[in-house]
């Protein structure tokens, strides 16, 4: 008998403060159900809408097993296509359906991919701190985990917290978070001198631009970056002026990681193509979930690209565990972005915080031990949810303040 889809519901919760969105499958089979994410943290009313109202109907009925066809479907039945809203509504949904699958088979994700390729999947976290004595502290943390790749910010991408405008701004300048590139590329350039100064080069350091200089300014830094051996930079180049990587990756030696805002091929089929970077950071529900990431991963093998998913907060532990079952069956592999969602010694009784509230929400996270993370080894994902649990912490629709970055003069610059 088919596994017919009988209901597509929403199910929006922030246990840590975070809107997450995750979509549920029901089918026609008792019991038998799937979980994708959703997660576009800054705009999940606006998914959570698709999904009910569009993609649901569309869908209820059709044959469950059919994962190409349904994302082709939910893909092409709007007309235009594309963007982050939409890509994360089908996210949802592909992620689910993969779900169901893999607990149809009774096998894990990893092993309908081919199997795994590795145990375990090597992870970066990241360090930040409010001088060089914080942030050199975390990262010994971070070593004594067994974590050897870490990225190292301090004191953010060159601007404060959100608030007015600072008085070498023109007069009646709009509040935001105000950047200083100037001041960024030099704080940032001591701070690696200083970190490789007092810990050396056995262990891997990366660094995120977020897209906030200008190309030849990235140029500069990249540049001036090379003797600290990084493993990465990353977005040092803005979506909007891809073609400058063809400039950054003839004048510099530094790895080049890019693609946290994409969300359609055009827009790495190129840079991939040309090798003009070295590791792939696309963010899994971004892209429009499990189908279309296993196409790019495959695609960035051909060329020796490596991948390195998105792996930030604002991204549910269904899209964690995605990306640790990909990254077993990845041939390119490379590293793992991971927010820090391992239980460490969880003891459901024992709810605390914020990470406590997420686990019990989420039950059957991935396990993290001495640097890697593992998959569970349960059908499908191997992440469940408590709805009743989600429901104790509800989304909010406040206005985003992080993305409001401005330039010394007021105007607005990409967050």
């Amino acid at each position: 008998m088919a596994t017919l889809i009988t209901d597509v519901k929403v199910i929006a919760t922030a246990p840590e403060g975070i809107n997450l969105l995750v979509v549920k499958i029901e089918t026609n089979q008792p019991g038998l159900y799937g979980l994708g994410c959703a997660t576009f943290a800054y705009r999940h009313l606006a998914v959570q809408c698709l999904v009910e109202q569009y993609l649901r109907p569309l869908l209820i009925g059709r044959d469950a097993s059919q994962i190409e066809e349904l994302w082709q479907l939910m893909h092409q039945n709007a007309y235009w296509r594309n963007g982050p809203i939409e890509n994360n509504a089908i996210s949802g949904v592909d992620m689910a359906l993969w779900d169901l699958k893999g607990k149809q088979a009774g096998m894990p994700l990893y092993q309908l991919l081919g199997g795994k390729l590795r145990e375990g999947v090597p992870i970066y976290r990241h360090a930040d701190g409010r001088d060089l004595e914080e942030l050199c502290d975390n990262i010994q943390k971070y070593r004594e985990q067994g974590i050897t790749h870490i990225r190292c910010q301090s004191g953010g991408y060159g601007g404060g917290g959100f608030g007015a405008a600072p008085a070498t701004a023109p007069q009646g300048a709009a509040n935001g978070i105000y950047l200083d590139a100037r001041k960024y590329m030099r704080e940032t350039l001591k701070m690696f001198d200083a970190i490789r100064s007092r810990i050396g080069f056995e262990v891997e350091l990366c660094h995120d631009v977020h897209e906030r200089l200008k190309p030849a300014d990235a140029i500069r830094f990249a540049q001036a970056l090379e003797p600290y051996e990084l493993f990465f930079l990353e977005d040092a180049i803005a979506l909007e002026e891809g073609d400058w990587l063809r400039q950054l990756r003839d004048k510099t030696n530094v790895p080049l990681a890019q693609g946290e805002l994409f969300n359609h091929p055009f827009e790495w089929r190129g840079i991939i193509a040309e090798r003009l970077i070295d590791f792939i950071r696309v963010h899994l529900s971004q892209l429009g979930g499990i189908t279309p990431a296993r196409k790019l991963q495959l695609f960035a093998e051909q060329y020796g690209v490596r991948t390195a998913w998105h792996g930030p907060g604002d991204m549910s532990p269904l899209a964690h565990a995605a990306n640790i079952h990909i990254d077993l069956a990845s041939r390119n592999f490379g590293v793992q972005e991971w927010s820090g969602t391992e239980p460490p010694n969880f003891v459901i009784q024992k709810l605390k915080g914020p990470r406590d509230a997420l686990l019990a929400v989420f039950p059957g996270l991935p396990s993290f031990r001495n640097g890697y993370v593992y998959a569970n080894d349960q059908p499908g994902l191997g992440v469940d949810i408590d709805e009743r649990e989600a429901a104790k912490y509800p989304c909010s629709s406040a206005v985003t303040t992080w993305t409001q970055t401005r330039l010394s003069d007021g105007s607005l610059q990409t967050p």
